[in-house]
């Protein structure tokens, strides 16, 4: 707790120290559900930005560390989701242009289609992206959302709104 409170307090040198002592130790904890180096290291990264970032709004009523290896593993476990998800629509869009595999024409559309919506969904930033695939592809309610990735419902209903618009702008032809 004390870490945590010099951190709020805008001490650079705790949190340097924090993250020298724990970075590692989280990656490897990340590598355990991601098998990737790569990934482990990303989030772990985006952790501790996060940290600094909202020292001043976050509340932690554990120890430190075991917050960041909380938030560390909701993190992978948001990802690994994400992937099946990615995974899903793949599979959705191939066996979706298979129907159409007898007409050219209706499959190049359906090609088109489906990398419009594969750009506008990468185009969204990250948060609003995993957001609107927990509301649309795992089919959550937006409290559901909510609680999970510990944000406000008015967060969650802005995100939405924001990415239908995103996709309204693009998929308008």
């Amino acid at each position: 707790m004390q870490a945590f409170k010099k951190i709020q307090r805008g001490d650079i040198k705790e949190f340097e120290r924090v993250f020298r002592e724990l970075y590692m130790p989280l990656c490897i904890y990340a590598q355990k559900y991601l098998h990737s180096a790569d990934q482990s290291e990303e989030i772990v990264q985006t952790v501790f930005y996060k940290l600094w970032k909202d020292r001043e709004t976050i509340n932690v009523t554990t120890s430190l560390n075991s917050y960041l290896y909380k938030i560390v593993q909701n993190n992978c476990l948001l990802e690994i989701q994400h992937a099946k998800v990615e995974e899903k629509y793949i599979h959705f869009v191939k066996s979706s242009s298979e129907e159409f595999s007898s007409d050219p024409f209706e499959e190049m559309k359906v090609q088109q289609m489906s990398k419009t919506i594969e750009d506008t969904l990468n185009s969204l930033p990250e948060n609003c992206r995993k957001i609107f695939e927990m509301s649309r592809f795992e089919g959550l309610k937006y409290k559901e959302i909510a609680e999970k990735l510990a944000i406000s419902v008015k967060t969650v209903e802005a995100n939405i709104t924001k990415a239908l618009n995103v996709f309204r702008l693009n998929l308008k032809e």
